[in-house]
């Protein structure tokens, strides 16, 4: 059976999004830009979301004392090893908010990386707070050329949930920074934390409806993970009733139901994360790996006869 995306695939996968409109694999380069947070200046807030620790989730070559082209050097270097059928690169500003700053520093970081003659595009993280029509606009015009998209860290859609984890944003904002870089002609992708503290699962799962009214193109999914030295960590470690996590098992049944009210357009970047054993506070899953995630997952879909927006209604 082939599905709306094109392939027999059960789930719209964005690595198949990908090769079918660029003709191969893109992977990204990360960079850290030297950026911060509003959350974490002052600005909306201090001390930064309850769950981050950047330092967690980047490469070793990423560090904000290195130039952004050493930093694409570095990384280029790392993925040609790890990924050899890669031919396509972009940059990825990954640590912290990548539009958090006055445009004019923004075109200089953004252009020093897109004059580097294997880089083509920019895939920029940043939060919904951090966007206007000037950045917007500015990103728009680089798309007619170059291959761009934007990220938001979203998290999730519950106005109760990111008080609790200290987002410095509401939901509102989420949606409408989604409208408007849509509506600038730019790929939008959102981030997401399945299992954050006091959502239960059908309100997780009430998420699927709800991001599939946003003109979203591409969603990527973390399970929640306990990242060392962060206000999360603390939490945990003395609250830890207030936690519940989802062992794989229960994370796939999980990602399943999800998907089947998933609007079937919206490609999967990811589905679980996995941080360093050094940073993870409480290991979980045996060491199981991402790409074994999606195996499970897809068995899953398999048996059950389903797949991405099996249950979806406009």
């Amino acid at each position: 059976m082939q599905y709306p995306w094109g392939n027999s695939r059960r789930f719209h996968s964005l690595a198949d999004y990908y090769r079918q409109r660029y003709g191969s694999r893109i992977q990204k380069v990360s960079i850290h830009a030297g950026f911060t947070c509003p959350n974490r200046d002052g600005t909306v807030g201090t001390g930064g979301c309850t769950f981050c620790n950047n330092s967690g989730f980047s490469p070793s070559y990423c560090h904000e004392d290195i130039s952004i082209t050493s930093q694409i050097e570095k990384g280029l270097s790392f993925l040609k090893k790890r990924y050899r059928r890669a031919r396509v690169f972009v940059a990825y500003f990954q640590a912290y908010s990548n539009t958090y700053s006055e445009i004019s520093l923004l075109k200089e970081r953004y252009e020093e990386a897109l004059s580097h003659p294997e880089i083509s595009g920019l895939s920029i993280g940043t939060r919904p707070d951090c966007v206007d029509d000037e950045k917007l606009g500015y990103l728009s015009e680089i798309a007619r050329e170059k291959i761009v998209s934007i990220e938001y860290g979203v998290e999730s859609t519950h106005e109760d949930t990111l008080v609790a984890i200290n987002r410095g944003h509401t939901f509102t904002d989420s949606a409408n920074a989604i409208k408007k870089s849509a509506a600038k002609g730019l790929h939008t992708g959102i981030h997401m934390i399945m299992g954050l503290p006091g959502e239960t699962r059908q309100q997780m799962l009430m998420q699927s409806k709800t991001i599939s009214q946003l003109p979203v193109n591409s969603v990527k999914f973390h399970q929640l993970q306990i990242v060392k030295d962060t206000p999360m960590a603390k939490d945990f470690l003395k609250n830890p009733e207030k936690f519940h996590f989802f062992e794989p098992e229960e994370y796939v049944d999980f990602m399943v139901d999800f998907l089947e009210n998933l609007r079937p357009d919206i490609a999967i970047e990811r589905f679980a994360g996995e941080v360093p054993p050094e940073f993870n506070l409480r290991k979980s899953w045996s060491g199981l790996r991402s790409d074994q995630v999606i195996t499970l997952i897809e068995e899953k879909l398999k048996e059950r006869n389903s797949w991405q927006g099996k249950n979806y209604h406009e």
